[in-house]
Order: structure tokens, then C-alpha cells, then sequence
């Protein structure tokens, strides 16, 4: 594939260009490659799937007894209960009318919205097609879906149906095995060419819900967080604005970069990167905040950075493609930082490890969550807060003014208690 604004261009093992991304395809490839009601917010849960075995090949699987739950109307912000079962977040969503109840892939990293890849699409009353097919590919083509185009109606959230959206039913893909389909939270444009007869652009779901006037501004906040036991209920996104309930302090906000690619997805400036006293990234660079990809990718040059910083660590190219870390240096690895907008975020030891549970038996060594991108700084693409990132801090996606928001939580840090006074001091606060 070529590198149009909705395209990747690099290769599998380490491809940085997520274009329409997600977790689950991601893991794939390095496997494959080893060898709110009106004006108002609207709090919906996420939920993670359970990968058995190892999580970079098994099968998610997801509790799905809730959906009978849902009710008609909402007054206002809400927050319904959602099950961490392993690794992969999604969010329950229901399609037509009476509604089917789909568990779909959170993905801030593309735009089109489909189900079937599991359970089954179920045509109702609401259900029209549009007369198109729809066809997208994931990374470098491996991941795909390809169906047929229909309007339907989309429920959120209790009170929260988005009409006539434009949704795909999955009649074919690859590497959707354990969930329903996607729902895409990135910028519309990711839709280009798409359909077929193409008509242009689709709205995607925050497109849809502002024009009804479901929500005021097209804003979604997502808290995700580190799962140390199973099941976890632990994840939110909200639809319309942000919840205080998941942050602590002030959110730093800074926005969408003007650097082609990232400049079409939800990319930012990170203008410093640290490793203890190592300097992994040394100066302003564009890259992407994606829920749909698993690790955090740093330019080739920056991640070679990182790595030689580690004593004895190294990229186990024959099985997995993740950076290995000897026990012996995983007591003393340092934070890693990074500036944006004049405020560090920073991943702690523990955040740069896989936790034990997800290994996939390295011996006396740990497998780490920073890996390399395939191409050296100068893409446009020069890294990926991917979700494990994403886990240690609440985002804000900010579509009215253009910009990403992250603040620090109770899980910023490995323990699962509030940030204390000395961690808030990297923070410059």
C-alpha cells in the first residue's frame, strides 16, 4: 500500500503507520512477522477480552449478559459497569431496532464502524442498505473487513441512539477472531475511498451524535488502566465530554500536530522523550495517540535509544519481535518520559514491562511494551502511544478545538492508589 492519509506503508513486523489500526491485528503481525442525551455527556464502559493462552495469538472472550440491562432514556451523564477480561478494550454496542447487542473493538485509530465479525449483523426495521460495498484494510493489508454498507440505528448508551448511522456488515475479514467488529473514533477522513461506488466520506458515530444533538461538543474522554486481577472492572469512555471522576488534577492539552501523516488522525507533538538520563527523542516530533495499537512504537533511531539505555537488552526477533529485558536490569530500569506541551507523562518501570500473566515464557527475562517502528524519525510517524500508554492516564479527544488532552490517575503509577506527592513532582507541578 502506498502512504495516502488512510494507508500504511511499512512493513509488517514493525509497522509504525497504524493507519486503521487495531490491537488485536497489531499483535498478529508481530507474530506473522517472528516468523448523552441532548446536550449532555455520556460515561460508557469499556471492556477488555480475554486472550487465552498467549494473548498475542488466542481468542478473546467477553461476558456479554449485560445487554438486556439497557434502558430507553437517560437524564443526563451516565456510567454503566463493563468486565476487563485480559487485554483488548471494547465497548458494548447495540444495532437496530429492536437492538442486537455487538461487543466492538475501540479504535481512536480509525473511523468506519462495522459488526458481524463475530455476532452475526441482524437486520431489523431500521436496518437499509446503502447499496455499496465497504472494504477497509488494517497496517500493511493483512488485517481487513470487506461487507456490504447500511444505515441503521446505533445505540451508546441508554437514550443515546444515533439514526440512519452508517455501519458495515462484515460479510469477510481476517484477525477479528473474539469480537464483534470495530467502532471508529478517529477523524472522519479515515473513511476516503472506502465505499465502493464511492460517495465520499462517512460520518462516523461522533459525527452523527452531534448532528442529532445527542451530545453538545464533539469531545469523548477514555480512562483505561493497567488490569492486575481478572475480571476488572476498570475502563470508561465518555461520549459528549469529559468525567472528573477519572482524572486527577488539571488536564494538559495540546494540539493536533500540522505534520503530515499524523496530521490526519489523532496526532500530537511529543517535544522531548527521555530514559533516566538517556535522551531517546531529542527534539518536537509528530506521532499518534491509538487506542488500537497494543505497545508504544518509537521511530527506529529513538527506540535503538531506548534500548542500548537497558543493559543486556534486546529485540527477540525470532519469536516475538518484543524487546527482552535480563532480570538483572529490570531492578534498576528508570522512567520514561515525555514532554508534551511542557508537561511530562511518564511510564514508570513496571509501565514499560508486560505484566507476567501475558508473557509468552521468556525465561529469566521480561518482555517490555516499547518497540521499534520500522523506519527512522522523519516519517511523520515517529511514534505511537499506543494502549499502553493509554492505560496510565485519562485522554481527551477534542474534536471542537482540535486538540488531545492527557491528565495523570490513580493508576499513573504501578501501585493502584492515588499519584503521591514525590511522583507529582515529575510533573513540574
Amino acid at each position: 500500500m502506498d502512504c495516502q492519509p488512510h494507508r500504511s506503508c511499512n512493513q509488517a513486523e514493525t509497522s509504525l503507520i497504524v493507519m486503521r489500526s487495531f490491537s488485536a491485528f497489531l499483535f498478529a503481525v508481530l507474530i506473522a512477522a517472528s516468523r448523552s442525551t441532548s446536550w449532555a455527556s455520556v460515561t460508557i464502559p469499556l471492556r477488555k477480552l480475554e486472550f487465552t493462552g498467549s494473548y498475542l495469538q488466542g481468542s478473546p472472550h467477553a461476558d456479554r449478559a449485560r445487554a438486556a440491562s439497557f434502558l430507553e432514556t437517560t437524564s443526563g451523564p451516565e456510567t454503566i459497569p463493563a468486565t476487563s477480561m485480559g487485554y483488548q478494550y471494547t465497548v458494548r454496542v447495540g444495532v437496530g431496532s429492536p437492538a442486537t447487542y455487538y461487543d466492538l473493538l475501540v479504535d481512536t485509530g480509525s473511523s468506519n464502524t462495522f459488526v458481524g465479525t463475530g455476532k452475526k449483523y441482524v437486520r431489523t426495521s431500521t436496518s437499509v442498505p446503502t447499496g455499496q460495498n465497504v472494504t477497509v484494510t488494517y497496517g500493511t493489508g493483512t488485517g481487513f473487513f470487506s461487507g456490504i454498507e447500511y444505515n441503521d440505528t446505533v445505540t451508546l448508551a441508554p437514550g443515546f441512539a444515533i439514526k440512519n448511522q452508517s455501519i458495515g456488515d462484515a460479510l469477510n475479514s481476517s484477525t477479528f477472531e473474539g469480537v464483534d467488529g470495530l467502532i471508529g473514533l478517529g477523524p472522519a477522513d479515515l473513511t476516503e475511498h472506502t465505499l465502493t461506488p464511492d460517495t465520499g466520506l462517512i460520518p462516523t458515530v461522533m459525527d452523527n451524535a452531534l448532528k442529532q444533538g445527542l451530545i453538545k461538543n464533539q469531545i469523548f474522554g477514555i480512562s483505561f488502566a493497567p488490569a492486575p486481577t481478572l475480571p476488572d472492572t476498570n475502563g470508561v469512555i465518555t461520549y459528549g465530554g469529559i468525567d472528573p471522576a477519572w482524572y486527577i488534577g488539571d488536564i494538559t492539552y495540546t494540539p493536533i500536530t500540522k505534520t503530515s501523516q499524523s496530521s490526519g488522525y489523532w496526532g500530537i507533538n511529543v517535544t522531548q522523550a527521555t530514559y533516566g538520563a538517556h535522551t531517546v527523542i531529542p527534539q518536537s516530533t509528530a506521532g499518534i495517540v491509538d487506542s488500537g495499537t497494543n505497545l508504544v512504537r518509537l521511530a527506529d533511531d529513538f527506540f535503538s535509544r531506548y534500548l542500548e539505555a537497558i543493559p543486556g537488552a534486546y529485540v527477540d526477533v525470532n519469536k516475538t519481535g518484543l524487546i527482552v529485558i535480563p532480570l538483572i536490569s529490570v531492578g534498576t530500569m528508570q522512567p520514561l518520559n515525555f514532554t508534551i506541551n511542557g508537561r511530562v507523562f511518564t511510564m514508570d518501570a513496571a509501565a514499560q514491562l508486560l505484566p507476567m500473566r501475558e508473557h509468552l515464557n521468556p525465561g529469566g527475562a521480561r518482555y517490555g511494551v516499547i518497540n521499534k517502528a520500522g523506519a527512522n524519525s522523519g516519517s511523520g510517524f515517529d511514534f505511537i502511544l499506543g494502549l499502553k500508554f493509554m492505560e496510565r492516564y485519562y485522554v481527551v479527544f477534542d474534536a471542537d478545538n482540535s486538540r488531545v488532552g492527557f491528565a495523570y490517575t490513580n493508576h499513573t503509577f504501578t501501585r493502584n492508589t492515588p499519584v503521591a506527592e514525590r511522583e507529582l513532582r515529575i510533573t513540574g507541578e
